[in-house]
């Protein structure tokens, strides 16, 4: 599997939006990898943004130093959120992403020509508009912009894009969303600029090969990313040419760069296609969407620090629904890990642990049939997280079930082991089936119910206190 995420503007600190990005694609990622598969998980950052310019200028900062500062800042995002990203890409550093940009805008130079234009254009979204306000919430008014721009014919491409997106060939998931790509392409694609002045743009971003007055678009350089990072030897041929599951996970507000114009440039360009563009919906505070622009970010590194790594990538796989946005607050990121770290699994555990101790002097012993089966390949196979999820934490609820219907307690000896084989079983099976969600908890739960004797039981999971 290739699974990627979206490259965020880095014209601030990241916030729990891309937070939910990594973290999705860190459970896909390291769900194949157990079974066995060969993964590749690529992230980044987009460099080249007129917001980038726009506000480092505000900052009265040099725009290569705030660039390279909230770059880093994504980058970092590796160690507080235990995810595992094989590739960073960031579009104004990597070496081989300005040379692949050019190399694409030459192979699609058929479909490439040039004429004036004149719209509205919202920096936040870096895209034209028909009217305003922005779509995406994003404050201030539309800027008048009126330049000579190349244009590309993705009009050309409708009933390719129809057939590859209705197919199915092209995964839009969920099916609402792929039903609004569809709705949008058969009403009529028009030709789309992909590139700006170099004189708005300040000079920043990638040269339009032999037209030094214009950058190419950010989206246009941005979406090359995919492919562009793929620059080891044959690791394009690897990943992107054999690889039978390449997937995009991206935010419902970029769904039409992902499922319309980047399979429009891969066919102009001749390539092969992703197969999956896995849309979700927004993270919310107060009902409006989380933004750097909109202030009160919910730093994810933030979280980290004052709720743990757990608690937090929980609460986005636990509570984020496949379809619809949800509204994040810390009483709620604290009432989640309450009541399903410290009361449920950490609880168990200890229970567990402590009656082995006490009632086997330690010794673990035979474990026989699993208490609760389950199977966690058909949601993520729908990149249902919640589903999936919720599906682990069934071996949680029927341990607990267990314990209390099987009081070990108050058993004899003989059926004391096997009570709490099989709770111990639960338990190891538990930390197995963890760990692409929870990858941090599920090596403690692994250390408390590891090995032929267990170790003294101590909290895994305290409450938040609040």
């Amino acid at each position: 599997m290739y699974v990627t995420t979206t490259i965020p503007y880095v014209n601030a600190r990241p916030h729990l939006g891309h937070a939910l990005e990594l973290v999705q694609a860190d459970v896909l990622a390291r769900h194949h990898r157990r079974r066995g598969a060969p993964v590749r998980f690529q992230t980044g950052s987009d460099d080249n943004s007129l917001k980038n310019v726009l506000a480092a200028e505000a900052a009265g900062v040099p725009v290569r130093e705030l660039v390279d500062r909230n770059a880093a800042a994504f980058e970092a995002l590796r160690g507080p959120l235990d995810v595992s990203f094989d590739a960073f890409i960031r579009t104004s550093a990597h070496p081989a992403h300005r040379a692949g940009v050019e190399r694409i805008w030459q192979e699609i130079a058929h479909d490439l020509y040039q004429r004036h234009y004149e719209g509205l254009y919202c920096v936040g979204c870096e895209q034209f508009y028909q009217e305003g306000p922005c779509p995406d919430g994003h404050p201030g008014p539309l800027q008048t912009v009126s330049e000579q721009n190349w244009f590309f014919r993705l009009s050309r491409y409708q009933d390719a894009l129809l057939d590859l997106i209705g197919s199915g060939r092209l995964r839009v998931e969920p099916a609402a969303r792929r039903n609004e790509v569809l709705a949008f392409v058969a009403a009529g694609l028009s030709d789309i600029s992909v590139s700006r002045s170099a004189a708005r743009a300040r000079g920043w971003g990638i040269p339009v090969p032999g037209d030094s007055d214009q950058v190419i678009y950010v989206w246009w350089d941005a979406l090359a990313n995919y492919v562009t990072a793929l620059d080891e030897p044959g690791a394009y041929e690897r990943w992107w040419v054999r690889e039978q599951d390449k997937v995009h996970i991206v935010g419902k507000g970029v769904i039409r760069f992902h499922a319309v114009h980047w399979p429009a440039m891969l066919l102009s360009a001749g390539r092969p296609l992703p197969t999956a563009v896995f849309v979700h919906d927004y993270i919310t505070a107060g009902g409006r969407k989380i933004s750097k622009s909109a202030g009160g970010t919910a730093d994810p590194a933030e979280l980290v620090a004052a709720y743990g790594v757990d608690a937090v990538r929980w609460w986005l796989l636990r509570e984020v629904p496949r379809v619809g946005d949800v509204d994040f607050t810390e009483e709620r990121l604290r009432a989640r890990a309450d009541e399903d770290l410290a009361n449920g699994l950490g609880n168990l555990v200890s229970r567990v642990a402590t009656m082995v101790h006490r009632f086997l002097d330690g010794h673990v012993p035979p474990q026989d049939e699993p208490l609760a089966e389950i199977s966690v390949d058909a949601a993520l196979a729908d990149f249902d997280f919640r589903r999936a999820a919720i599906e682990v934490w069934r071996i949680v609820e029927e341990a607990n079930r267990y314990v209390e219907a099987a009081r070990p307690w108050a058993q004899p000896r003989a059926r004391q082991e096997v009570s709490l084989g099989r709770l111990v079983g639960a338990c190891r099976e538990l930390a197995d089936q963890l760990e692409p969600f929870l990858p941090t908890a599920a090596r403690r739960v692994a250390a408390a119910v590891g090995g032929e004797r267990l170790a003294k039981p101590r909290p895994l999971f305290p409450r938040s206190g609040v």
